[in-house]
């Protein structure tokens, strides 16, 4: 039967495209059910431990910390929750990368700015790019 179908970590490591460790940790931190044992002592994982795992690392690639994952892990077993919680969480996920977009911005033209200013290639105490970073030029300053 599918639906009752029990599997070794390694299984379910390679089906959800993890290390073996990784599902170790996961079940350290309780992000996933703690499996139940074989007598041998063998982890018996479930299609629910895959889709557990499947979760995590689909919030990981939006963004989601593992304390923020926790946190979304035990909303969605939270029968009452409503939907305004998770869109919370998803409006203050998308308020940080947004912040994280404006200073990759902030750090482009800064970099931008000092390659443009180290045309010269004269010698390494005359570099732009080195004073820069000891906070000896202007150009430093944007840096903050």
């Amino acid at each position: 039967d599918q639906k009752h179908r029990t599997f070794k970590i390694g299984e379910v490591a390679k089906r959800c495209s993890v290390n073996k460790e990784t599902v170790r940790y996961y079940e350290r931190r309780d992000l996933i059910e703690k499996p139940e044992r074989r007598r041998s002592g063998y982890r018996i994982f479930t299609r629910k431990h895959i889709e557990q795992i499947t979760f995590i690392k689909r919030a990981q690639q939006l963004g989601f910390t593992l304390t923020e994952i926790q946190e979304l892990l035990e909303l969605r077993l939270n029968q009452v929750t409503a939907c305004d919680e998770m869109r919370g969480k998803a409006r203050q996920k998308l308020e940080d990368v947004r912040g994280k977009m404006d200073d990759l911005q902030r750090i482009e033209s800064v970099l931008n700015d000092l390659i443009t200013a180290c045309e010269s290639g004269g010698e390494t105490e005359d570099c732009v790019i080195l004073r820069s970073l000891e906070g000896k030029t202007e150009t430093g300053k944007n840096l903050r």
